[in-house]
């Protein structure tokens, strides 16, 4: 007789799941502030809603618009964020990459996958 699967077996299965994609050749880690800032992206783009690097800097529990200027920089350069221009050529609007979407995607499959084998 099978055991019964606990909801919390699934997430930690998805949690070793994603934890193998980091071995996998990919975009550079980032720090929790960049992954909160990451996640902040990602619901912007799935809601289609706009997000500047001025909206980001008004969320004042991402810090000091220094270190979120500095956060965004760095996520840039690591290939997760890119920043394309608007109708004001002062505002940059913060998007994802191509790489930052696979990565997305591949996260998804481990979800699934883990809840497949409860």
């Amino acid at each position: 007789m099978k055991e019964k699967t606990r909801p919390a077996d699934i997430y930690m299965r998805f949690l070793q799941l994603a934890e193998s994609l980091r071995g996998l050749p990919s975009l550079p880690a980032l720090d929790p502030l960049e992954e909160r800032i990451l996640q902040m992206v990602a619901f912007a783009a799935k809601e289609a809603s706009r997000l500047s690097v001025r909206d980001m800097m008004a969320y004042s529990e991402l810090g000091s618009p220094a270190t979120i200027h500095n956060r965004l920089k760095s996520m840039r350069a690591k290939g997760w964020i890119m920043l394309t221009d608007t109708e004001d050529s002062r505002r940059k609007q913060v998007t994802l990459t191509q790489a930052a979407l696979l990565h997305f995607d591949k996260l998804s499959k481990c979800l699934v996958q883990a809840a497949k084998e409860a």
